[in-house]
């Protein structure tokens, strides 16, 4: 009879799950709301300080994105699990018309909180003349 170790299947599917990224999604958790004439973005981002955090606006797109370097990476280390993510997080929201010149953002306690105002909706239509 040959022993195996308690831990063996629990390590195995631990790696079966590793490509899922569910934490990397879970980690990004937002509510947005609109509330006199802006959109409120509130969104979780733990573990991040302020500077690895950047936030775009592109033709009515809101773009987060939260970077991550491992400082963990001591020699002689030999990891039995590790669960935190590092690396590059990004999600992104259309809004449509907002006026990207003035959106305003803090971040305080794990928790990014944006103010997008709205812009008026500028009107695409053209009336041609039937002749």
């Amino acid at each position: 009879m040959k022993l195996i170790p308690r831990n063996y299947y629990n390590n195995y599917l631990d790696d079966f799950f590793d490509g899922f990224d569910i934490q990397e999604e879970n980690a990004m958790k937002c509510d947005i709301y609109e509330k006199k004439g802006a959109y409120y973005i509130e969104m979780d981002i733990p573990g991040y300080r302020k500077e690895d955090i950047k936030i775009e606006a592109i033709k009515g797109n809101i773009v987060v994105t939260a970077t991550r370097e491992n400082q963990n990476k001591e020699e002689g280390r030999h990891y039995i699990k590790q669960e935190r993510s590092y690396g590059k997080i990004q999600r992104s929201f259309y809004l449509g018309n907002i006026n990207d010149n003035n959106i305003e953002a803090t971040f305080k306690d794990g928790t990014l909180k944006v103010v997008v105002p709205k812009e008026e909706e500028k009107s695409n239509k053209k009336f041609i003349e039937v002749k």
